[in-house]
């Protein structure tokens, strides 16, 4: 066992949850996308979006080697990038990316699926 790990099993250390963006729930992420000036980012697989997506959405797959070259191409940098995956995870990745590249960027912390469960709108358009 290591010390660290000796130490934290006696004083309860805590994993770091702190982002270099933020992380909001379904309601919150609604309330950032009503604002018409803030960029809506999928960045699932294009099948995922094909099936639904947040309406306006454009996809950027996070999951592809040209994630971050078509990004700082694509995605303006003086407007708030309110992004979001499946369930939360590759969004958090595709969100650390961008805040490490100076972009603002707002993620759906549970994803589109706490979206559609949430019963929020979606589109196939």
């Amino acid at each position: 066992m290591s010390l660290f790990t000796f130490l934290c099993s006696l004083f309860g250390c805590a994993q770091s949850t702190d982002y270099p963006f933020e992380s909001v729930g379904v309601d919150e992420f609604e309330e950032i996308i009503a604002d018409t000036s803030v960029v809506r980012l999928d960045v699932r697989r294009s099948e995922e979006f094909a099936e639904g997506h947040i309406a306006g959405a454009i996809l950027i797959d996070v999951t592809k080697d040209s994630f971050k070259e078509i990004a700082l191409q694509e995605l303006p940098k003086d407007k708030t990038i309110a992004l979001y995956c499946r369930g939360g995870n590759r969004s958090k990745k595709a969100a650390r990316i961008l805040a490490e590249e100076g972009y603002k960027v707002v993620e759906l912390n549970k994803g589109y699926m706490s979206w559609t469960a949430a019963g929020k709108p979606v589109t196939k358009e």
